[in-house]
Order: structure tokens, then C-alpha cells, then sequence
């Protein structure tokens, strides 16, 4: 019997939206590396719509396996109300702290779920 091993590169896609320091702004993009995509907003180094209103606190992001799933939540999430997109945001991250630090993400834990660990009781 004859086993042949393929060497398949798994990718990741994020779908994930920025704020402003005063929360007034939203942006929603797609990217294969949202460390390096972070750092691009930080640095002012993508010209256009976050370099002018300077949007670049990541306050949510979400994992797909397949650009094409990516690409259609990211149209999904643009095409919600800034009430949906708030309450999107306020579920994981209730407070919007910034998930990019120095190069690393950092995974929202929200409040409920951090409460619910402290009590196991509950």
C-alpha cells in the first residue's frame, strides 16, 4: 500500500473592524494577516478612508478557513446598521479595547464569559 503525504498550507482569513480613539468611526476589512494589517492602520501606511479619519483600534475580528466566506461576511457586517455593528462589538469586546498590541492580537474575553468562569457555580 502506497501513502502519499501532500503538504496543504492551511490559511486563515479575518474579517475585523477598527474604531477611532473616540469610538465615532467603524471600518470593516478582510485581511490574511491582521497583525501585519494592524500595523499597516497604526503606521498610517493604508492611504484612503482610516489614514483621514485614523482609525486604528481593532475592536473585533472573527477566523474563516476560505477567502470566500471571509469576503462575504465582511459584506454582511458593512451592510448592518452601526446599532447591529455595536452590539457585534459589545459581545465580545463590551469595553473596546484595542486587541492589537505591539504585534500580537489579543482573543476578547467578554464580560459574561469572564464572570461565568469565576463562578462556575452560576
Amino acid at each position: 500500500m502506497l501513502i502519499i503525504f501532500y503538504k496543504v498550507k492551511i490559511h486563515t482569513y479575518y474579517v475585523y473592524i477598527l474604531t477611532n480613539k473616540n469610538n465615532t468611526v467603524l471600518y470593516t476589512g478582510v485581511t490574511n494577516d491582521i497583525a501585519r494589517r494592524c500595523h499597516e492602520h497604526k503606521n498610517k501606511l493604508v492611504k484612503g478612508f482610516t489614514e483621514i479619519y485614523n482609525v486604528d483600534k481593532l475592536i473585533y475580528f472573527e477566523l474563516f478557513d476560505f477567502i470566500d466566506l471571509a469576503i462575504n461576511r465582511e459584506k454582511q457586517i458593512k451592510g448592518y446598521s452601526r446599532k447591529k455593528k455595536d452590539a457585534l462589538i459589545n459581545k465580545i469586546n463590551p469595553v473596546w479595547m484595542d486587541l492589537y498590541d505591539n504585534g500580537k492580537i489579543k482573543m476578547p474575553v467578554s464580560e459574561s464569559i469572564r464572570l461565568k468562569n469565576e463562578n462556575p457555580d452560576s
